[in-house]
């Protein structure tokens, strides 16, 4: 699997999985699937993603590309704060 093919299949993963999630008594809002970092080492690709919908989610998608097997982890954000250090 190239790394394009991985980063489109982590975000159908991603689209896929916020699909599945959200409250569907509720009109389902158009969202896009985007990628915050990726890296590709070898036969291996990590990447994690984000949606525009305003729920605090983060995916983080991995591809061991020796077992040819895609790990997905869905993350809730609580917290975004900034700590400053003196030096």
């Amino acid at each position: 699997m190239s790394n394009e093919e991985f980063l489109e299949k982590a975000k159908e993963l991603v689209r896929d999985y916020a699909m599945e999630h959200l409250d569907k008594s509720d009109e389902i809002p158009a969202f896009k699937v985007f990628t915050v970092w990726t890296c590709k080492t070898l036969q291996n690709s990590k990447a994690l993603l984000s949606t525009t919908l305003f729920d605090g989610m983060y995916y983080e998608v991995t591809l061991n590309g020796d077992k040819k097997e895609i790990y997905f982890d869905a993350y809730k954000k609580f917290e975004n704060k900034c700590i400053k250090i003196e030096e």
